[in-house]
């Protein structure tokens, strides 16, 4: 790399400082500022290329580092703002005719709705689509793409279909990992048998309590239903009502409808934060010997556990066999406003292998859906296992309730699930969502 280092203006504004649940379960940060400052020598400047994300911190950081090489080698330099409100923000400098040059979206629910009205660029006019279809699953690009149009590139992935658990406490007790869903009950069942409990649940998470519950939901219903009806579910085309959808909360009760199964019972998993659940699997004795979660959760842990040693993770099983072990996430996708020559050499750039590999090595859970990023690029096993899954994965979904309308997604399914678990019907619950369902999508 050159010594001369062009870094033109890192921005970061409009953080909200509400205590907003974002995908990745992340609060609100204060916003700051940051300047680099051009070196001595340094190339003449090819124009600057904005971007607007909700990256802060550590993640902005390892984003930045992951560009410098492209502002190293060809003088172009990149501003970023973020905010945690992005879909507000977003939208008002697109109203306004002021768009960024790039938005990096936490899902693809605002990317369909801005491609729908002619606002995003077609990004397959001057990527390299042999070898976007030789690096990305077509899963991917499906996903990326609206009306048969490629919108955007994937960049930074989570893994959410995971059962976390401490070896040690395993092996300690003799239990073997389970494969199918049969053998999660019989092994659940096995250590309530021992006079254990076996899974750390945690449901609350302040004004969006209920979220870590849709997730069970959603892993159950691709495996259950298939993609197929999961997308229609998501679509709201056929309703909560529907059998299938009714058969995955069943199945999603046959854990929260066990009090023997639940640390601290129903009780236990409807107070207990979602970042603090996973502490019991580290006690000694273990309050608890498994939990679901995603792969963020591990900056949750106690302090000083060592991955591999401390705690590992199993996919969350097959249910149906004919449906296999699919895999639910979140992701952050790259989506383009202005067509210049610098934002396309920008983009260009991030679908390699180069940047996301920069990122992978700092770890902090950064898993990306390229096939050319190594495997040795990752800091640790655990992440690599994690990698694979989602490169490898057949059938990825995104969390249906990103995907659904606020009042729905982030509203009566949130709810919903707090009230099945308390004890509330589930034709009532199912009803009810419902209903607001038929408004939310009018």
């Amino acid at each position: 790399m050159k010594k001369s280092l062009l870094w033109i203006v890192v921005l970061i504004l409009s953080i909200s400082m509400v205590a907003a649940f974002s995908l990745y379960g992340c609060k609100a940060e204060e916003a700051v500022e940051e300047a680099v400052p051009a070196e001595e020598e340094a190339a003449p400047s090819k124009g600057v290329v904005t971007v607007l994300g909700t990256w802060g911190g550590d993640e902005l950081t390892n984003f930045q580092e992951a560009v410098f090489p492209f502002t190293d080698e060809t003088g172009i330099g990149m501003a970023f703002e973020g905010t945690r409100d992005l879909a507000a923000v977003l939208t008002i400098r697109v109203e306004a005719g002021n768009p960024p040059d790039l938005a990096i979206l936490p899902n693809p629910g605002q990317m369909y709705e801005l491609a729908k009205d002619g606002r995003l660029i077609d990004v397959s006019q001057f990527m390299n689509m042999e070898e976007l279809n030789q690096n990305y699953a077509q899963a991917w690009l499906d996903l990326a793409s609206y009306n048969g149009t490629l919108y955007g590139i994937f960049y930074k992935v989570a893994n959410k279909s995971l059962i976390w658990y401490n070896p040690s406490a395993f092996s300690a007790a003799g239990y073997e990992i389970p494969t199918t869903w049969d053998e999660l009950i019989a092994l659940s069942d096995q250590i309530v048998s021992d006079g254990s409990t076996p899974w750390a649940i945690g449901f609350e998470s302040g004004p969006a309590s209920g979220w870590p519950a849709t997730d069970w939901i959603e892993d159950i219903m691709l495996r259950t239903a298939g993609p197929d009806i999961y997308d229609q579910w998501v679509n709201h085309e056929i309703s909560w009502t529907d059998e299938a959808v009714k058969n995955a909360w069943e199945v999603f009760g046959g854990i929260v409808g066990n009090e023997e199964y639940q640390y601290g019972g129903s009780t236990g998993t409807l107070t207990t934060n979602f970042g603090d659940a996973p502490a019991s699997l580290f006690t000694s004795p273990p309050g608890a010997y498994m939990h679901r979660q995603a792969s963020f959760i591990t900056g949750f842990f106690p302090e000083g556990l060592v991955a591999g040693n401390d705690y590992d993770f199993f996919p969350f099983p097959s249910i149906d066999p004919a449906y296999g072990i699919p895999v639910l996430g979140g992701a952050d996708l790259i989506v383009v406003f202005n067509n210049t020559p610098e934002v396309q050499q920008l983009v260009k750039y991030l679908a390699t292998a180069q940047p996301q590999e920069i990122w992978a090595a700092k770890g902090g859970g950064f898993i990306s859906p390229n096939k050319a990023v190594s495997l040795d690029a990752y800091p640790d096993e655990l992440t690599r296992k994690m990698a694979e899954m989602v490169v490898n994965a057949e059938v990825f979904r995104f969390d249906a309730s990103d995907l659904m309308p606020a009042a729905v997604g982030a509203g009566s399914f949130w709810s919903g699930t707090l009230d099945y678990v308390g004890g509330e019907d589930l034709d009532t619950v199912l009803e009810e969502i419902e209903d607001s369902a038929v408004d939310a999508y009018k």
